[in-house]
């Protein structure tokens, strides 16, 4: 699983017994949604399905571990890429290898379709984790403070994944399977410029509006 990811620590071979199964289950998962099957994650992986639960307990445990490979890999890349000496250099090395974050998106959208508490929790934990590397940014002068550090990167996060999740519906076509590596890629380079500019150049031109609203409250 995950082939074309350099994220991914060595050969698939190299990978413990669990590892393979957690990966195959956040290929498995993003590609068919969490109603797939034991038996086909097993299958995937090449184990028996005795050794997924052996591992994890339940298809719960097996995400929740999934969910914690997930944000491990954003969370890593996300914070080389802000913390580079150029945060320009860093931003466009990640963009350069887009694609090969697809199988995390694929699961990620799949875990914010389906809503509930796992889903919940999973999103906290990349507010929580976006709250850091943030300010690993800000540390490094690449980013400028925030008045509410917290606030900002869930605002951050809703507004990157509601984009995402919304760009995902509007190109499914009934039980067509999507190429979440080209959507992610397609996604990229249609964003990319009108965001840049948005963050790097601002909106609105008069700065008193947040210290009124503000000052209301």
């Amino acid at each position: 699983m995950f082939n074309r990811d350099p994220l991914s620590q060595g050969s698939a071979k190299d990978l413990t017994t669990a590892a393979r199964i957690r990966d195959a289950a956040i290929e498995l998962f993003g590609e068919q949604g969490f109603q797939v099957g034991v038996r086909a994650i097993a299958a995937a992986a090449g184990v028996s399905p005795g050794l997924v639960n052996h591992h994890f307990g339940s298809k719960d445990g097996l995400r929740a571990a999934c969910d914690e490979r997930v944000l491990e890999l954003t969370r890593d890349k996300e914070a080389s890429a802000i913390t580079e000496p150029s945060i320009a250099k860093g931003m466009l090395a990640t963009l350069a290898e887009i694609e090969e974050f697809g199988p995390l998106v694929a699961y990620m959208v799949r875990s914010l379709q389906a809503g509930g508490p796992l889903a919940e929790s999973l999103f906290e934990h990349m507010v929580t984790d976006a709250v850091v590397y943030i300010q690993a940014g800000v540390d490094a002068g690449a980013i400028k403070p925030s008045r509410d550090p917290v606030a900002r990167a869930r605002y951050l996060m809703m507004l990157n994944l509601g984009a995402t999740l919304l760009y995902v519906q509007m190109h499914q076509r009934g039980g067509e399977k999507l190429d979440f590596r080209k959507l992610v890629r397609d996604l990229t380079d249609e964003l990319t410029p009108p965001a840049l500019e948005f963050y790097t150049q601002g909106l609105i031109t008069d700065p008193t509006i947040l210290d009124t609203l503000n000052k209301e409250k």
